[in-house]
């Protein structure tokens, strides 16, 4: 064959190569470029949800300011305004606001006291609540007594372990290895760190707490605690009274809510409860927790916010984005 006729060969097969590699280089480009488009689509989609969860947040702290100015002696349940969903119309969309008592819950930070700004001190007496609830919630009195003070020598800054307590070294011979913070707690789901929590534990606990962003125990809303949650307020109590008894004077309570604490406390013998107890109790919430889902465009986004309503105006303290 002559030497042209070789070479028109092998030029042939290059070309083919050449459109082949191009082909897969064209081909990956194309595939970077259609990643790229769908990531800056997604994030355009949460920003956007984002901002109209902004609006629905700004939605119900003036439905709850105007909810709490209405009576700012107390705070009751008339109204149904607890729990219940408010909409907000969207183009595409729409997002759904839902209000309800942020304080009835057993603040984990309370374990602690601030004896000066960031150094914490274990609080014995709420220690011995903690351990009471989860008696309560049909956790065993052994594991009660230590996940209480492990979660106490959590928060606390100092090293000196509780009795059952956990310190660093504790949790120093756990794969991996970490320490403790020694600092409130930011979300309930830190307690799944506490040596001595496990699943089955956290899952009955976790109903009835919160982490509010101070070191004191919260004040229970007799006008707003439901029967359901009778458990809280029988860790106040002697171990003599059960959750069915406070549930039951929960039951009695009127229409539209007690005046003061004076007005449930009578209805309760008074070996029932000390003063400190009813200490631990109010009439009005300061506290709100706030839920806001959005749908729209394809793109959904779930928000759990904490309002604190001290003083009014009220305003957001925090906000968490994602599934509980």
């Amino acid at each position: 064959m002559p030497p042209a006729e070789r070479e028109r060969g092998v030029a042939l097969l290059t070309v083919v190569l050449l459109v082949a590699v191009i082909a897969v280089i064209a081909g990956g480009a194309l595939e970077r470029l259609r990643l790229a488009t769908r990531l800056a689509a997604n994030a355009g989609g949460q920003a956007q949800a984002r901002s109209y969860a902004g609006a629905a947040e700004a939605l119900a702290l003036s439905r709850l300011d105007t909810l709490l100015g209405q009576q700012p002696s107390r705070v009751t349940l008339a109204g149904g305004w607890s729990d219940r969903p408010f909409s907000l119309p969207l183009p595409g969309g729409q997002a759904v606001a839902r209000v309800r008592d942020g304080g009835n819950c057993f603040n984990l930070n309370g374990l602690v006291r601030a004896v000066a700004p960031g150094v914490y001190q274990s609080d014995p007496a709420e220690r011995a609540r903690f351990a009471r609830l989860l008696r309560l919630v049909q956790v065993s009195a052994q594991v009660a007594e230590q996940v209480a003070a492990g979660a106490s020598d959590w928060i606390d800054t100092d090293t000196d372990q509780q009795v059952q307590g956990a310190e660093d070294p504790s949790y120093a011979g756990m794969s991996p290895a970490y320490r403790t913070p020694g600092t409130l707690m930011a979300d309930p789901s830190e307690l799944r760190a506490v040596a001595g929590v496990t699943r089955e534990v956290y899952q009955a606990a976790e109903p009835w707490l919160c982490t509010l962003p101070e070191a004191r125990p919260a004040t229970l809303n007799l006008n707003t605690l439901a029967p359901e949650q009778a458990p809280l307020l029988a860790m106040l109590l002697p171990e003599t009274v059960g959750s069915g008894t406070v549930a039951q004077a929960l039951l009695r309570r009127p229409p539209q809510g007690w005046g003061d604490t004076a007005a449930f406390w009578s209805g309760l013998s008074n070996s029932m409860a000390g003063t400190d107890a009813q200490a631990r109790t109010g009439v009005r919430s300061t506290w709100f927790a706030l839920t806001v889902d959005v749908a729209v465009g394809g793109t959904s986004l779930q928000e759990r916010a904490l309002i604190d309503a001290t003083r009014l105006p009220s305003r957001l303290v925090s906000r968490q984005w994602g599934e509980p």
